[in-house]
C-alpha cells in the first residue's frame, strides 16, 4: 500500500514535467512555423519585384530606392515598440506584412548576384543559424551575461551599415560584415534560449500566442542579417 501511494505522489510530478516539455515543443515549433513562413514570403516577394520591370523599376531607378531601403527598419522600430500592445491576431499580421516589406527591400540581390551564390549564402546562413538555435536551447550555459556585448554590437553594426550606405567604403563594409556575422550569430543563441526561459516563466498566460510572433521575428531578423552578411563575402555579382 505504502509503495502504491509512493508511486501515486511521484507520477503527478513527472506527468506535469511531460506536459510541460510538450507545451515548448508545440510553442518553439509555432515560432519556427511563422518565421519560415514569414521567409517564405519574402523570398517570394523579392523574387517577384525583382523579375517584374514595371515594378523593380520604378524603386530601385528612382528615389524610391531609399524608401525601400529604410523601410523594413523604421517598420522593426515600429514593431519593437508596438507589438506588445497588438491582439494576437493584429501581430500576426503586422508581422507578414514586415516580411513582405523586407522582400521589396531585398529585391535587389537578384538583380545584382548570380542565384548560385545567393542560395550559397542562404544555406550557410541557414545551417549556421540552425545549429546556434540548437545550441541555445540545449545549453546548459546562462547566455543573458553576453546581453550586454550583443546589444552594444548591435547598435554599433546597424549604425555602421547607415553610415557606409552613404559612404561606400569597401574596408568599413567587411569590418561591419565580419562583426555584425558574430554578432547575429550569438543573438541566434541568446534568444533562443530566451524564448525558452520566457515560456516558463508565462507557461498558463493568454500572452502565449503573441509572443510566439515576437519570438519569431527575433529568429527571423537573425538569419534575414546573417543571409545578408554573408552574401558580401560570398555573393558573386551578375556581368
Amino acid at each position: 500500500m505504502a509503495t502504491s501511494f509512493g508511486r501515486m505522489r511521484t507520477s503527478h510530478p513527472t506527468s506535469r514535467a511531460v506536459e510541460f516539455d510538450a507545451g515548448l515543443r508545440r510553442y518553439m515549433l509555432g515560432i519556427y512555423t511563422h518565421m519560415g513562413l514569414g521567409l517564405l514570403l519574402t523570398g517570394l516577394v523579392a523574387l517577384g519585384v525583382a523579375m517584374t520591370p514595371a515594378l523593380y523599376e520604378p524603386i530601385f531607378n528612382t528615389p524610391l530606392k531609399w524608401v525601400a531601403i529604410f523601410a523594413p527598419l523604421a517598420f522593426v522600430l515600429l514593431l519593437s515598440f508596438g507589438l506588445h500592445q497588438m491582439t494576437a491576431a493584429m501581430a500576426r499580421a503586422a508581422f507578414y506584412v514586415f516580411a513582405a516589406v523586407m522582400g521589396v527591400s531585398m529585391a535587389s540581390i537578384f538583380l545584382v548576384f548570380t542565384g548560385e551564390s545567393i542560395a550559397l549564402a542562404f544555406f550557410t546562413a541557414a545551417a549556421v543559424f540552425l545549429a546556434m538555435s540548437l545550441w541555445g536551447y540545449t545549453t546548459s550555459t546562462d547566455l543573458s551575461r553576453w546581453t550586454s556585448v550583443l546589444m552594444v554590437g548591435l547598435i554599433a553594426v546597424v549604425i555602421a551599415s547607415i553610415v557606409n550606405i552613404f559612404l561606400a567604403s569597401s574596408t568599413l563594409q567587411i569590418v561591419f560584415s565580419i562583426a555584425g556575422i558574430l554578432v547575429f550569430t550569438g543573438l541566434t543563441a541568446w534568444d533562443t534560449q530566451r524564448l525558452k526561459n520566457e515560456y516558463a516563466a508565462h507557461v498558463g498566460s493568454e500572452t502565449i500566442s503573441k509572443m510566439s510572433i515576437i519570438g519569431a521575428l527575433s529568429l527571423y531578423l537573425n538569419l534575414i542579417n546573417l543571409f545578408q552578411l554573408l552574401l558580401t563575402f560570398m555573393g558573386q555579382r551578375r556581368e
